[in-house]
């Protein structure tokens, strides 16, 4: 993406980014449709006719709530703009680190959003990252003479379109001639003419268009907090549904309800002037499809990590695409590395790999079983009398002797009475 809107135009106009930001969302609900249509297909008979396959896919995301999608829609354009301004200001690295505040954000709006609790160390985390991110994000001017330049590109030579490169490519035998005829400084001179006139020709003479860092921050800031915001929103709705749908049809009413934004707020009203002078597919060329395409595929892979992925998988993307930016920045871009920014980058990884570890969930102590002391004897338990010790009670003594089976009543009735009384009744 940063490529893309430094480099010299094929055309006499730059490429508009609202025109980007619609052809991107017009993939994305591409991408989305297809894998729908691929999932509902797999529900019904083979024989079932294609009309009802888009009518199941129109009820299902045209009912219930997906209205609520309009809101993240809206800002999910306006974060897609805000990046195209950031990378036409600012070099990948520096978008890349400066990007990762919408951790910070996310956490800030899961907390208020969705009332999750956060350890010590993710608010660690947090501190670190800000600290990173303020260390990248310092200007750089002062420090021009401890810059480490790793390549010098200054004698390289970048064809500035495919039609350049092809040029570039079947030219090298006369090229070779030439430069045996002539002296290199005349190859030069020759190499440098430009036989036409387009905008933007004296900033291809100097180099390509002049950066603003102001800007630049200014929009990967504001797209840190929209981000933010956007992604628990979205997750929110992913995952807080009373009815259950999938992430495809999620991803299509998203990408439904973004085109209006896109097309109305983007390519009418704000360059539609302009659009309309030039073309909509000015300035359009591989490495803007490209991007674009990128820019798409990497939109619907987002909301499958909301949905499937963990915490550990963001980690080492967010972690691997800092690094990628800095290796194609330093080779392409002529990218210099600053000791500040260096020290930034590492806070900035380290504060990413901090946040995205699991949490440890403290071990419950084993439950303590109260038994209940009420009966002092199980049943069915004999008993057993100590002789050795003195009793008052004279039937102690017969507790012992088992009672008797020949006898329908119990001898121990009659026990303790005289031999003269016995076969008496009691009132005699």
């Amino acid at each position: 993406m940063h490529y893309s809107r430094v480099m010299t135009p094929p055309g006499d106009h730059r490429y508009f980014a609202s025109t980007a930001v619609l052809m991107n969302e017009i993939l994305k609900l591409a991408i989305s449709l297809t894998f729908s249509l691929l999932e509902a297909s797999r529900s019904l008979a083979p024989q079932t006719p294609a009309t009802v396959l888009f009518e199941q896919i129109y009820n299902s995301v045209f009912s219930g709530d997906s209205w609520k999608l309009a809101i993240p829609a809206v800002l999910y354009t306006f974060e897609n703009t805000l990046q195209y301004v950031a990378l036409g200001n600012l070099d990948p690295v520096h978008f890349q680190v400066l990007y990762q505040l919408k951790i910070i954000t996310t956490a800030i709006f899961m907390v208020v959003l969705l009332g999750r609790q956060l350890g010590a160390r993710r608010w660690l985390s947090l501190v670190t990252l800000t600290t990173g991110v303020s260390v990248v994000s310092l200007p750089s001017s002062g420090a021009t003479d401890l810059s480490w330049d790793i390549h010098d590109f200054s004698d390289h030579f970048f064809p500035r379109s495919a039609h350049e490169l092809g040029q570039f490519a079947g030219g090298i035998t006369e090229a070779a001639k030439e430069l045996s005829r002539r002296g290199v400084g005349g190859l030069v001179g020759e190499l440098t003419r430009r036989s036409a006139t387009y905008e933007g020709i004296i900033e291809d003479q100097n180099g390509g268009p002049a950066m603003n860092y102001s800007i630049g921050l200014t929009a990967v800031l504001v797209a840190a907090v929209v981000s933010g915001l956007t992604g628990v929103y979205f997750e929110k709705l992913l995952k807080g549904s009373s009815t259950p749908v999938s992430v495809w049809t999620r991803n299509i009413q998203l990408s439904f309800y973004s085109l209006f934004p896109a097309l109305f707020i983007g390519v009418i009203f704000n360059d539609g002037e302009e659009i309309a002078k030039h073309g909509f597919f000015d300035g359009y060329n591989s490495i803007v499809w490209t991007a674009i395409v990128v820019q798409a595929i990497g939109g619907v892979l987002a909301s499958l990590c909301i949905t499937y992925a963990d915490n550990i998988a963001k980690n080492f993307a967010t972690s691997i695409s800092i690094v990628i930016s800095f290796v194609v920045s330093m080779f392409f871009f002529d990218f210099k590395i600053t000791p500040s920014f260096f020290v930034g980058t590492g806070l900035v990884i380290a504060s990413t790999y901090m946040y995205s570890l699991p949490e440890r969930k403290r071990a419950r102590p084993p439950p303590i079983n109260i038994v209940s002391y009420e009966k002092t004897m199980v049943e069915g338990t004999p008993q057993y009398i100590d002789h050795d010790k003195l009793s008052v009670n004279p039937l102690d003594s017969t507790r012992s002797a088992g009672h008797s089976s020949s006898r329908p009543a119990s001898p121990l009735l009659f026990h303790g009475r005289p031999p003269s009384t016995r076969g008496k009744k009691t009132d005699d």
